[in-house]
């Protein structure tokens, strides 16, 4: 295999906020793996909230892919993820784009699509439609920001909050956009009887579930919302990896699994069956990723009940085209082989 990787800046289509800070552009890492005539594309799109950087990434890469390039077959994922995993326990990111970029490698060699190297099929229970997030803002604004989602076809908005207006954002978004399914997601910012207090009055919205509404260094305190919500609550930041699921499993109903917090495809596949047999519900998130990243995080679809894969939606543009969506729904089938990544 050859091997190769470059940093793109992406801009975002409007400034994105959430409870921690406001990012107008974001770094994601592409890496590219040949062989066989082929290409395989994957992307890195690094969190400084668990310590990665696209510049952490760039230097842990040529060790990375060299771990690939040793085991010379693209198909012999699980060897190379455990060859990674012992170079980059801590780097989940930069684990991730190797493993999508072998995965969408060997589907293309095998002219398949990765959701059928899977076992999979879009068409036996239906994929979820993807979420489309209301970043925060003033209130004003992101009332409107959700009426130009709805009059583009998205029926399900995920409402970041976080301030000491929450209550009075999801009204206006509500008012705004009375049948849309709302979800909302507070990032850790709220203390445990106050978001006990915030789901009970977001229930009268109509809000399906809240997510991380607590620290993740606070268990005790997400089991304390867990046991007195009248609403569902997911765990994102409280469960990184399939060995966090027991120990969330009685404080949550839904994993939020991210293939850049679990290091790609391969370990996200540990995680979901890992929350199936905990009876827990499973979506799928995203970074703000090129579609490089997002078109194998699409391929999991069929084994989700929840999806926020939005990530290349919230670009001003992306150099890289992925699986077709319209109106929040992945057409997993126009994927002939791999992931369906490929630049534009």
């Amino acid at each position: 295999m050859n091997t190769a990787f470059e940093t793109v800046e992406l801009t975002l289509d409007v400034p994105f906020t959430i409870s921690r800070g406001t990012a107008e552009t974001t770094e994601n890492v592409v890496v590219t793996l040949d062989a066989g005539g082929e290409t395989g594309y994957g992307a890195a799109a690094p969190s400084a909230h668990y310590g990665e950087t696209a510049a952490t990434v760039e230097a842990l890469l040529p060790d990375l892919l060299a771990a690939a390039e040793d085991a010379g077959d693209p198909h012999a994922r699980r060897e190379i993820a455990d060859r990674v995993l012992s170079v980059a326990r801590d780097n989940p990111a930069a684990r991730a784009a190797v493993d999508l970029a072998l995965w969408d490698l060997a589907g293309k060699l095998l002219d398949l699509p990765v959701y059928r190297l899977l076992g999979l099929s879009p068409d036996a229970h239906g994929c979820p439609e993807t979420s489309f997030t209301i970043g925060l803002d003033e209130t004003t604004a992101m009332a409107e920001r959700a009426r130009e989602a709805i009059d583009s076809g998205y029926s399900i908005l995920k409402v970041k909050l976080g301030t000491d207006r929450d209550l009075e954002i999801v009204e206006a978004i509500r008012s705004t956009a009375p049948e849309a399914i709302i979800r909302v997601d507070a990032n850790e910012a709220w203390r445990p009887k106050e978001a006990v207090r915030n789901c009970r009055a977001l229930e009268t919205f109509g809000v399906e579930f809240v997510e991380q509404p607590v620290a993740a260094e606070d268990p005790e305190g997400l089991r304390h919302v867990y046991e007195h919500s009248p609403l569902s609550i997911a765990a994102d930041e409280s469960c990184l990896t399939a060995a966090d699921v027991p120990r969330i499993a009685d404080r949550c109903d839904i994993v939020n699994l991210k293939l850049m917090k679990t290091g790609g495809v391969t370990p996200a596949i540990e995680l979901i069956h890992t929350a199936r047999a905990h009876g827990l519900e499973v979506m799928c998130g995203c970074m703000i990723e090129t579609n490089a990243a997002i078109a194998g995080a699409a391929q999991l679809l069929p084994l989700l009940d929840y999806a926020d894969l939005d990530g290349s939606l919230l670009l001003e543009s992306d150099p890289y085209a992925g699986v077709p969506v319209t109106a929040g729904r992945f057409d997993l089938s126009a994927v002939d082989a791999g992931t369906g990544a490929r630049p534009r």
